[in-house]
Formats: C-alpha cells, sequence, structure tokens
C-alpha cells in the first residue's frame, strides 16, 4: 500500500512521522515493460544486413558437427574421420566445441586432421587429450594438443590443465610441438619443442596458436583485423571480473578490497590501450606477447599506466603493487575483451553485479540498492545543467544513475550515437557530477565505475566530506557552498564523530547543544548522519537546490532528535517522506529501518508559511526482499502519484 498525509502546522512543529493515522490509502499497482518499435524501415533495413555465424554455427552448417536433442538433454556429434558424442549440456563441453570449430575457421586446420579425446598411447593411468591437431593426413604426427576447461575455473586448477597438457604433448608417444590450455575467455599457448626444457613455463609462452601450421605471431590481437578484440555478453564479462579479482585476491595474498582496487588500475588501463589511436593491423598493448617474460610484460602494463596516470593524476595516485606473473594471469582473463565496444548497460550491471555479490561483507555498507536510487533520481528529475552531488558518493551509484537518466534524457532529443546526443549526457557527466568518499580504495571504485561508464570520474574525490570545504577545495574548485542544484546521498549510517579527534564538529549548528539560558555549547560527539544534513544545506543553492536523503527512521520518530527535525523544518522545504519496508537494506548487511526525505533548500529570509502540505508514501514492494530476490515494486507509482501531487495536491485530500 501507498499512503499519504498532509502535514498542518500544529504538525511540522511536533514533525514525528510516525505513519499512525490520517492517511489516504491507495492500493492500486501497476509493472511496465520496455517495448521496443519497429517501423517499416528498420525491418527493411534488418531484411538485408548480413548475417554472421560464429565458428560452431558454421561448423554445424558445413556438417563437421552436430548438436542434437531437447533443451536440457543435448549431445553433440564430431563428425570428422570419426564419430564421436558428448554431452553439450556440460560448460566445459561447449568451451571444446567452440574451440574445435575456431580451429576449422579461425586457425585453417583441415577438419580430418583433428580428433577429440585422443587416447594417450601406455599412459597410466589413462589419459585423454581433450583435442588433439595432428600435421599429416593419417593423424600420426601431433601438432598441438588441446586441454579445455569450463569458464571460471581457478589459477590452482588452470595450471594443473597446463601441466596435463604438457605431459600429454610431451610424451614420447603423442610428441607434440604446442599446448594450448583455453577456460572460456582465458587462454595459454606453450611451446613445448624440443628448443625448451620439459619445465618451461615462461620463456615458451606464445601471443596464440599459430595458423595453418605457419609461425606463431607476435601478437594475438590487431585492430581491424579477424583477430580483433569482441565485446562481450554481460555473463561472460562477469565470469572475467570474477576470475580477475580472484587471481590478484590469491587466496589472501590481497584483502579483497585491495584486490579490486588493483583491478581497477588494470581495467584502466585495459580501457585507455583500448582508446588509443591506431591504424588497422596495430597490435593492442594490453596483451601477453610471443616469448615475452612476465617480467618484461610487467614493465609494458606499468608503462601504459603511468602514461596514463600523469595524465589524469586524480584517478589513482599509486602504482601498480601486482607480483608480474599474477599481473600477467589478469592480462590473459581480459585481454580478449573489448571493454569499450561491450554495451554501456552490460558493464553497468556486469561491475554493480560483481561487485554486489562479492564485497557484502568488506563494502556493504557502501551500496545502496538500484531500485533506491532509480526511485530518487525519477523523484528529483535531473536536468541537463544543474550540478549534482553525492557527498557519500560510495561506488558512485547515484552519481551513475543521475548519468543514465540524463543518457535516457539525450534521446528525447536527439539519435542515439549521433554527436549531439554524446555531447548532451558526456558534458552532463564531465562538467556536473560531483561526488565525494572518505575511503579512497572505495573512491578509487567510484572513479573506475565512472569510467567504466563512459565518464564523469574527473569530480570525484576522496575527502572527508564532512571537513572544511576550504579544503575541499584544495583538491577540486568545484566544491563550494551555495553551488548545487540536486543531492543525491545515502550517507552513512551510526559512526560518530568526536570533538576530540575531529575539531570540526563544533563548527556545526548540529554540532552543538543550547542550554535553557540560549548558550551554545559544544556536543562532545555527533552522529554522522546528522551533520551531513547539515552539509547537505551548505552545499545547496539556495532557494532552488534540492535532495533526497536517505535517513534512519530514529531521526523522524524519536523525541530526542526533534532539535533535528526543528532543524530540518526550519532550514529545508519538506516536499515529501517515503518509509522504506524494514528489508530495504537487509540483503546488504544492515538491519536499520529507513525512510528517504526530499527536500528544497530554503532562501535566507524565507520562514514556513505553517501550511506547506507534504507528499508522503510507504511502500511495501520496493522491487526486492530482504533475501535480494526480485519482486513486484510499487516505486514507479510513487513516482507517478508525487507528478500529480506537484501539480494539485488538493487533490489528494478530497
Amino acid at each position: 500500500m501507498i499512503l499519504y498525509l498532509p502535514l498542518t502546522k500544529q504538525a511540522i512543529e511536533s514533525l514525528n512521522l510516525s505513519l499512525a493515522s490520517n492517511f489516504i490509502f491507495y492500493t492500486k499497482m501497476k509493472i511496465q515493460g520496455r517495448m521496443k518499435v519497429f517501423d517499416q524501415n528498420d525491418l527493411t533495413k534488418a531484411a538485408f544486413e548480413p548475417v554472421l555465424l560464429t565458428p560452431l554455427q558454421r561448423a554445424q552448417k558445413d556438417g563437421y558437427v552436430n548438436i542434437i536433442g531437447a533443451e536440457g538433454k543435448k549431445k553433440i556429434e564430431y563428425i570428422t574421420l570419426e564419430k564421436h558424442v558428448e554431452n553439450y549440456e556440460d560448460p566445459e563441453e561447449k568451451v571444446r566445441a567452440n574451440f574445435f570449430a575456431e580451429l576449422i575457421y579461425k586457425y585453417e586446420y583441415p577438419a580430418n586432421r583433428i580428433k577429440v579425446e585422443v587416447i594417450v598411447p601406455d599412459r597410466l593411468p589413462v589419459d585423454r587429450a581433450d583435442i588433439v591437431v595432428f600435421s599429416d593426413d593419417d593423424c600420426k604426427r601431433p601438432y598441438a594438443i588441446v586441454e579445455c576447461k569450463k569458464e571460471g575455473v581457478t589459477d590452482a586448477e588452470f595450471n594443473q590443465a597446463i601441466e596435463q597438457g604438457v605431459g600429454n604433448a610431451t610424451w614420447v608417444k603423442l610428441r607434440a610441438e604446442y599446448v594450448v590450455i583455453i577456460a572460456g575467455s582465458t587462454r595459454r599457448v606453450l611451446d613445448v619443442s624440443d628448443k625448451y626444457g620439459a619445465f618451461e613455463r615462461e620463456k615458451n609462452i606464445l601471443a596464440d596458436l599459430p595458423r595453418a601450421y605457419g609461425k606463431p605471431q607476435e601478437f594475438r590481437f590487431y585492430r581491424e583485423t579477424d583477430n580483433d578484440i569482441k565485446p562481450v555478453s554481460r555473463e561472460d564479462l562477469i565470469a572475467a571480473i570474477k576470475k580477475c579479482h580472484h587471481t590478484l585476491w590469491g587466496g589472501g595474498r590481497l584483502s579483497p578490497p585491495a584486490a579490486f582496487g588493483e583491478l581497477c588500475k588494470l581495467i584502466f588501463v585495459k580501457i585507455s590501450d583500448e582508446q588509443k589511436p591506431r591504424k588497422k593491423g596495430e597490435p593492442y598493448q594490453f596483451q601477453i606477447k610471443t616469448h615475452e617474460p612476465s617480467s618484461k610484460l610487467a614493465e609494458r602494463i606499468n608503462a601504459l599506466y603511468n602514461e596514463q596516470k600523469a595524465k589524469d593524476p586524480e584517478v589513482f595516485t599509486e602504482s601498480i603493487k601486482v607480483d608480474d606473473r599474477v599481473l600477467r594471469t589478469v592480462v590473459s582473463h581480459l585481454e580478449a575483451i573489448n571493454l569499450n565496444k561491450t554495451d554501456l548497460d552490460v558493464k553497468g550491471v556486469a561491475f554493480e553485479q560483481f561487485m554486489d555479490g562479492f564485497f557484502k561483507g568488506d563494502f556493504g555498507q557502501y551500496f545502496t540498492p538500484r531500485p533506491i536510487i532509480e526511485f530518487c533520481v525519477k523523484m528529483m528529475k535531473p536536468k541537463q545543467d544543474w550540478d549534482v552531488l553525492d557527498p557519500s558518493c560510495g561506488s558512485g551509484g547515484f552519481l551513475l544513475n543521475a548519468l543514465d537518466y540524463m543518457r535516457n534524457q539525450a534521446e528525447d532529443y536527439y539519435e542515439k550515437d549521433t554527436i549531439d546526443y554524446f555531447n548532451y549526457w558526456h558534458e552532463f557527466a564531465t562538467k556536473h557530477l560531483y561526488g565525494i568518499e572518505i575511503n579512497d580504495e572505495i573512491a578509487r571504485v567510484a572513479k573506475m565505475n565512472m569510467i567504466v561508464h563512459d565518464d564523469g570520474h574527473t569530480n570525484v574525490i576522496s575527502h572527508d566530506a564532512l571537513e572544511s570545504i576550504d579544503k575541499m577545495q584544495d583538491h577540486n574548485r568545484g566544491f563550494e557552498e551555495n553551488r548545487f542544484d540536486l543531492i543525491l546521498t545515502n550517507p552513512p549510517f551510526g559512526s560518530t564523530i568526536n570533538l576530540a579527534e575531529k575539531p570540526y564538529l563544533s563548527t556545526y549548528e548540529l554540532g552543538n547543544s543550547v542550554d535553557t539560558k540560549g548558550k551554545k555549547r559544544p556536543r562532545k560527539n555527533q552522529s554522522s548522519e546528522i551533520l551531513f544534513i547539515e552539509r547537505i544545506w551548505q552545499f545547496l543553492k539556495p532557494g532552488i537546490g534540492m535532495a533526497a536523503i536517505v535517513l534512519p527512521d530514529g531521526i523522524l520518530t524519536n523525541s530526542s532528535m526533534q532539535y533535528v527535525r526543528d532543524f530540518i523544518l526550519e532550514k529545508f522545504q519538506l516536499l515529501a517522506v517515503v518509509s522504506l519496508p524494514q528489508c530495504a537494506f537487509a540483503h546488504f548487511g544492515a538491519g536499520v529501518k529507513a525512510s528517504i526525505i526530499f527536500v528544497r533548500k530554503r532562501r535566507a529570509n524565507e520562514k514556513s508559511d505553517g501550511d506547506e502540505v507534504i507528499f508522503m508514501a510507504a511502500p511495501n514492494l520496493i522491487g526486492y526482499d530482504a533475501t535480494g530476490r526480485k519482486t513486484a515494486s510499487q516505486l514507479d507509482e510513487i513516482v507517478a502519484k508525487y507528478d500529480e501531487f506537484k501539480k494539485d495536491a488538493t487533490t489528494f485530500f478530497a
């Protein structure tokens, strides 16, 4: 149910938003989906666009493989010199099937020289090579041994596969020149010919398997060739990010936040390398080079990082702190992915889901659930020329959603992918989005999150948002009092600001108490969320600046918090209050009951006329439950009702 309440002068003076009585009930709920509308031109264009088949689809078309059976019970039949059937529902089998097809169409090896599930002669216990490429039509002389693993295996499992592949390839009765280990997007190619010792695992690394029995290429990926890097799906990107983080974390080598910080640096390098101007056929630098030791690869990656860091020193201030071999493994996870061309929504959701799933324990307090963020932005409806701030931005959720809102708004005015469309939202990102995050590691995550979303990181700083605003200007002169049109924030709950540790506490009106004689005395301590209310007021433009603030219900209901409510009503016009259900933050490890207040900063001499009406709502359904599972949502309905309320509040109280 959704609840609405007019507040009289008397109610305002003793504001206690307990949602106990005098409500109008609104129970209608609607769920809207998005529809894509095609006109005749779209259909005509689609009819003439070429259909590009994947290697596996081509293999099916040409009769080299046959995938049969109902969904969930599919089998794959490899058809070369002999037929071989396997379970296609096995994730590892799908990796093998795709690479089998690549060997034919990308690497140009004759299908009649490729076998699957090849028994290693006279080896005990019995072992089988997943794929063997032979150099002769009789399939007597092995050329390359391929070991396939499913996407997402651990580094230890991948290294075990390397040893298995090398062991098979160097076995006297199955002697091959090359070994390929493939686990989804991660690959390792080794030259195991007599040029290298049986235990060499570094100097003999190749960028890629040679094509058509030729010489190994220096690099694997070259711009605008059939070996260019490709955009990926959300699932593949999440898998790659997970692998990278697990490699960096290394079972405790780094803390999860530190590991993610290093991952951010390397993703930053990857994106920067992709954006560098390149002629057709030039190689990318963020990839493994043939016969390049891990130390040399690390030098090359660090040089790229330092080059970008010098251009944009606010993004990262520290060097890359990753072991050379670990760095090589991370590069192997990312090198095949085109991050710039991967769909923006895919990148954003993948990044968000990864952080949601992996950092609840360490970073949970820095996340506001996406439905709550989206709701706040829709309620406030930012405009393209507004300056927008989140003074406790965490990973950047509010800022990114404001950017997404502006991107959608740009579609109302300009054709997508035009320069006018780009400038509309990109100018907003670079000139009007501001964020403050006290934790340096989290600030880097926010900046990286903004970069992944195609910019807006420039005005995100690592700083204590409650410190002097003058000190913030040492980082960025854009942080000024009375500057911002809109603030969207979920300030940290429950942390205590102690006067002895933070002398700035006494500079806040809410950092002082007033005795019965009207004398001010500095408080010894104060809750951070209370000070944030005053800091938000300082940042907003007088008369027009608005804010959406997530606050614990205690501020709105406890009798001891009356002085805070008095401050709010004196300094702001209270536009709306939305009481969130108990489950709103449970999935993120916080059981506190919270509400969102929507306010406008009053002008210097502006007083309440005593008859201001406040929109109130209390949804039961917010799009997810206490476990994080999706549910229906009443939030869009509240936005629609609030829009009606702003036009004519009297209709709500007939």
